[in-house]
């Protein structure tokens, strides 16, 4: 699993403007709003990473140079360290931070463009057969490698995770494991909805365009459902997202107390 996780790309969407979220995103982007200090993006790749697959593309667009520079001094903003001005060096560590063995490919996918369209964009960057999707604004305790495991054994182009949280989201009609309608804006209360965690063969980007008014969870996914292409990965852990303040509030107050999403060591 570790080659193949170093093999198999974890693509981030990582570009929205988080209009629900303007207290905080005004700012930064919304995957750089932080849980317990430190950006849920973080969060979510070390989620990732946890289960081996740590070989990332994040699809960047508004306040996307927020996130360059937090890669690029990555090291140094999570370090004590002494530097001499005027000189060209690097920074001499005294309390090495973490040294995450990550790769992190970062896309501008443009500043209006929408889900499917940075998708789409980042395709040049994918080199293997298959690839991994999320958003960069929910985190969970979904087991990646039985989710890998799972898409590997149907044989269909696309898995979704599928949870049971808000009406909110995109509800998934399920019918023996295959996703038989993607409903995007479902007026129920119950239900299994779009989780993110997907995995694609990347006979996907046929579906996709390069146009930046492509919104992924639309023609796409629909598109993929009918055609028999979509299974559904169920996860009855934890899954929450960070879409409103109130949503960034109880994920902080989580993270106080005992966050099920925090699967790694250190």
């Amino acid at each position: 699993m570790d080659s193949i996780g170093q093999t198999i790309p974890v693509v981030i969407l990582c570009g929205g403007m988080g209009t629900r979220l303007r207290e905080e995103t005004e700012y930064r982007p919304k995957p750089m709003v932080e849980i317990g200090g430190r950006p849920i993006l973080w969060h979510i790749m070390k989620g990732y990473a946890h289960h081996g697959f740590k070989h990332f593309i994040l699809c960047l667009g508004y306040k996307g140079d927020s996130i360059k520079q937090y890669f690029l001094n990555y090291q140094t903003l999570n370090s004590d360290f002494t530097i001499r001005l005027g000189e060209d060096q690097h920074p001499a560590l005294h309390r090495a931070g973490p040294t995450e063995d990550w790769t992190v490919t970062l896309v501008d996918t443009g500043q209006s463009t929408l889900t499917g369209a940075r998708v789409k964009r980042a395709e040049p960057h994918v080199k293997s057969d298959t690839f991994m999707l999320t958003y960069g604004d929910g985190v969970a305790d979904v087991d990646i490698r039985r989710l890998y495991e799972f898409h590997r054994s149907h044989g269909r182009i696309g898995t979704v995770t599928g949870v049971r949280p808000y009406s909110r989201f995109g509800e998934l009609v399920v019918g023996d494991g295959q996703v038989k309608r993607f409903s995007e804006k479902p007026q129920v209360d119950e239900g299994i909805v779009n989780g993110g965690f997907f995995v694609f063969n990347r006979k996907f980007f046929d579906y996709l365009s390069p146009d930046e008014s492509c919104v992924l969870e639309h023609s796409p996914l629909e598109t993929l459902s009918r055609d028999g292409q979509l299974m559904v990965y169920q996860h009855t852990g934890f899954w929450q997202c960070m879409d409103t303040y109130r949503d960034f509030l109880a994920l902080n107050d989580m993270w106080n107390k005992n966050p099920a999403w925090k699967i790694w060591d250190k």
